[in-house]
């Protein structure tokens, strides 16, 4: 069993940039498929990035070109890279991983972090 914890959401206006991390213990973060989520007040839990055991990485259509998964297996930490945030991309982060199987979907996700907020004003 993995533990994750998010942090570095913050406020910020448009056009600006923030990196979420997402601290892992427990176990090694690479040994698990890991994703971002995102939840917005009134809106469903939705897909934002994930990175395979691979490497290999996959992001939604609303926030490619402008965000970018990784992880640093020497910290155990995962991060989400946001750029060139738009308002449209203020919600809860959450970070998950999934032991077996890279998906968007999230009850694909057997672990979860607690969330952290990023709000974007105009």
């Amino acid at each position: 069993q993995v533990q994750l914890v998010e942090s570095g959401g913050g406020l910020v206006q448009a056009g600006d940039s923030l990196r979420l991390s997402c601290a892992a213990s427990g176990r090694s973060l690479n040994d698990y498929c890991m994703g971002w989520f995102r939840q917005a007040p009134g809106k469903e839990r939705e897909f934002v990035a994930l990175i395979r055991r691979s490497g290999s990485t996959a992001y939604a259509d609303s926030v490619k070109g402008r965000f970018t998964i990784a992880r640093d297996n020497a910290k155990n930490t995962g991060y989400l890279q946001m750029n060139i945030l738009k308002p449209e991309d203020t919600a809860v982060y959450y970070c998950a991983a999934s032991g077996m199987i890279s998906s968007p979907y999230a009850n694909d996700y057997d672990y979860w972090g607690q969330g952290t907020q990023v709000t974007v004003s105009s």
